[in-house]
């Protein structure tokens, strides 16, 4: 080795060493919260301030708001497909192949096309979540089929536990796609499967109580009465996952719920269901969970159901306690958002009316948020209800060349369960 290039390595591992220890220091400031004061006294200074305050101060402060001991804040969760814009746009130039060759291809770019999102109100961004996991069979759900241009195909999914529960949808064949439920956990940034559906459904009615998800009626490969009238229910508190399991409960008289897809609301201790959006005339059930047993919906409660509604419960005591849980149903013509007042059976009017909210198709409820899809799926618009009187505080595009189908509001991913190339 000559004299030049023995100086010329030397060199090089000096400045390498020198910018690690430089990393060091800074990685070192970074780490102190509140310059003289201990780290744990100025992590509880800064937990009483909104996270939004401490994300454009300084690195520490943006990292902190992220860390499992910082109290969490709520993100909003979509599962999303590929916008029929998209499609159509990609589909131009095989007008002239025959027609089974256009459906293969359709069918082929969208059986893999739903795709899940998170955004992020401190940051203002969208980052998408991990992909799932395989499973066998592989999980194929298709949105849009080249034969039924003009409709989607439902995929339905919940919120129990402060988990997103993906629970039926349909393959390009027209058979149910989920075998077994798929959940996503934000705390630890993780997918998991449920226990097996004894008949996985294309469509349903299926909601949450008390952690626990209800499935009712619905359609499988074909028509059976005894799936039309089923009511089913599995405990995602359970612990030990290997005990997980669907239990039967107090069917339905008939199977009119099994038609189409079901707005199923869990409030106050019961499983709410009306088989029609809008104002159209609706077939309705109610499900009294602690008596095991179906009745009518009250008149005024159907009577105001005109379009998609959705409830939270405001209660912090225990969790089986439902007596301020909220109703909200977003009248998709007029833009009006209402309350639901159980003691005189009617319906307060939020707001009268709001171009937003018009052509709204699905809301959910949470942190003091009503938050709707709109547009055709390419708006979130975010209302707070806490407020009085409430009102509209923001509106938020969905990502690129995508369409919102179901959206939920969960904690935010703690940062250590992100990779490190997304961490602050």
């Amino acid at each position: 080795m000559t004299l030049d290039v023995a100086m010329e390595d030397g060199l090089k591992c000096v400045k390498i060493q020198q910018r690690e220890e430089d990393e060091d220091e800074e990685n070192n400031e970074s780490s102190i919260l509140i310059p003289g004061l201990p780290n744990h006294l100025a992590h509880l200074c800064l937990s009483n301030l909104h996270p939004s305050l401490l994300y454009g101060i300084c690195k520490s402060w943006r990292r902190l708001i992220y860390t499992t001991s910082f109290p969490h804040f709520y993100c909003l969760y979509i599962v999303c497909s590929r916008s029929r814009a998209y499609n159509n746009n990609t589909n131009t130039a095989s007008t002239s192949t025959r027609t089974s060759s256009i459906i293969k291809q359709y069918t082929d770019r969208e059986q893999n096309s739903i795709e899940f999102f998170c955004f992020d109100p401190i940051s203002s961004k969208w980052s998408k979540l991990p992909n799932p996991p395989s499973s066998d069979p592989p999980i194929r759900i298709l949105r849009h089929h080249p034969s039924f241009i003009s409709r989607s195909l439902s995929i339905q999914s919940l919120t129990v536990a402060e988990r997103m529960v993906l629970i039926a949808a349909t393959t390009h064949k027209f058979l149910p796609a989920i075998e077994r439920p798929l959940g996503f956990n934000p705390l630890c940034n993780e997918w998991f499967f449920g226990p097996p559906l004894a008949a996985p459904r294309r469509w349903c009615g299926s909601s949450s109580v008390n952690g626990n998800v209800y499935v009712a009626s619905g359609m499988g490969s074909t028509y059976h009465s005894d799936v039309a009238r089923s009511l089913e229910k599995w405990d995602v508190n359970e612990k030990a996952h290997e005990k997980w399991k669907w239990e039967k409960l107090a069917g339905l008289k008939d199977g009119k719920f099994s038609r189409e897809f079901v707005d199923a609301i869990g409030y106050r201790g019961k499983l709410c269901m009306v088989n029609n959006k809008g104002h159209a005339a609706k077939e309705s059930a109610v499900y009294d969970i602690a008596k095991d047993e179906w009745k009518e919906m009250p008149e005024g409660m159907l009577g105001g159901w005109n379009g998609p509604a959705a409830a939270a419960s405001t209660a912090t005591t225990t969790i089986n306690d439902e007596s301020h849980d909220e109703m909200y149903v977003v009248d998709e013509i007029k833009g009006s958002l209402s309350k639901y007042v159980p003691e005189i059976d009617q319906w307060e009017e939020l707001i009268e009316s709001c171009d937003d909210l018009k052509g709204a198709e699905q809301i959910s409820v949470g942190g003091g948020r009503v938050c709707a899809i709109c547009d055709d799926g390419r708006l979130i618009v975010v209302v707070d209800v806490a407020a009085k009187p409430a009102n509209v505080i923001g509106v938020v595009s969905t990502p690129p060349e995508m369409e919102a189908i179901a959206l939920h509001i969960l904690p935010r991913i703690n940062a250590d369960k992100l990779p490190q190339s997304r961490r602050f």
